[in-house]
């Protein structure tokens, strides 16, 4: 089982960044994905989740109207669009599939926001 996260890197506030997870080992389609970060000295925290057809997402509120969570079932990826970047979106971006018990995390991409 891989979760594997790209498209990290440096950016000025107010640009945009986007995520990907490429998922492999499992059944990917059956799997509800969330993108987390933990920022330096806090606790992970969830920031966008997807269902395992993509009709259903949800976001936390620091987000909202800024991030999109996306999904292609046929590539077995997840996508995290982020728009508008804030000094305080700078964190370790984590990848995560769930399916009852099971549970995988990806091995993180780093964000920083900053002029």
């Amino acid at each position: 089982v891989q979760l594997v996260e790209s498209g990290g890197g440096l950016v000025q506030p107010g640009g945009s960044l986007r995520l990907s997870c490429a998922a492999s080992g499992f059944t990917f389609s059956r799997y509800v994905m969330s993108w987390y970060r933990q920022a330096l000295g806090k606790e992970r925290e969830s920031v966008a989740v997807i269902s395992s057809t993509g009709g259903i997402t949800n976001y936390a509120d620091s987000v909202k109207g800024r991030f999109t969570i996306s999904r292609d079932n046929a590539k077995n990826t997840v996508y995290l669009q982020m728009n508008s970047l804030k000094p305080e979106d700078t964190a370790v971006y984590y990848c995560h599939g769930a399916s009852g018990p099971m549970g995988y995390w990806g091995q993180g991409t780093q964000v920083t926001v900053s002029s």
